[in-house]
């Protein structure tokens, strides 16, 4: 089984999403010691945002040595993605929406003939089978019922567009409100904590 990891908080170790979801993916290797574990800090390594130069390369075009390099860069991010059977995400929230580090990866991998296509039918999703657990962090509440609820662009933009690329299997374990105080901030996560520690293990994919 193989499980790619994500980060994508400019926090570092204060970051609470980086704190979240290194405790799913502990919690994962515990059910499985033998667990395949890619890491990739998409803070750290930021992945390139899209060019018009980079478009005309991945289709062959001639282009820099820079331009060849992130080529072969977006392929292994892709051949990440793909090989992986469980993608756990630390996925912070900026602005209302996903960080930029986060979309820039997103647009390596959300590829037409790769992960979905277009048909007569309309678009298909060709990344299923996959398990998807994204570790959020949020300064407010943005919970069904919530003041701030309509300003969520997080979840839904993540839900509708791993569903768009086949995958239906997403869970998030939420840190909310740790912008109140340090109290709350404690309080969310250890709440946190305590759902990923109770996630059921990822099982091997039928034969």
């Amino acid at each position: 089984m193989k499980l790619l990891h994500l980060d994508s908080s400019i926090l570092g170790d204060n970051s609470a999403s980086r704190e979240v979801s290194a405790a799913i993916v502990t919690r994962l290797r515990q059910a499985d010691p033998s667990l395949d574990v890619t890491y990739r800090d998409l803070a750290a390594d930021p992945v390139p945002h899209l060019s018009g130069a980079y478009l005309a390369a991945a289709a062959g075009a001639p282009g820099s040595e820079a331009l060849q390099q992130e080529v072969a860069t977006s392929t292994a991010i892709m051949d990440e993605f793909l090989a992986a059977d469980t993608v756990v995400i630390g996925a912070p929230m900026y602005n209302f929406t996903i960080s930029t580090q986060l979309k820039a990866w997103i647009d390596r991998i959300a590829v037409r003939g790769k992960t979905f296509s277009y048909s007569e039918n309309g678009p298909q999703g060709l990344a299923g089978g996959k398990r998807v657990i994204i570790a959020v962090a949020r300064g407010n509440l943005y919970g069904p019922g919530a003041p701030a609820a309509p300003l969520d662009f997080q979840e839904p933009y993540l839900r509708a567009l791993f569903g768009f690329i086949g995958i239906s299997d997403v869970e998030f374990i939420r840190a909310e409100g740790i912008g109140f105080s340090p109290e709350h901030r404690k309080a969310a996560l250890a709440s946190a904590q305590e759902t990923a520690a109770a996630l059921k293990p990822t099982l091997p994919k039928a034969a």
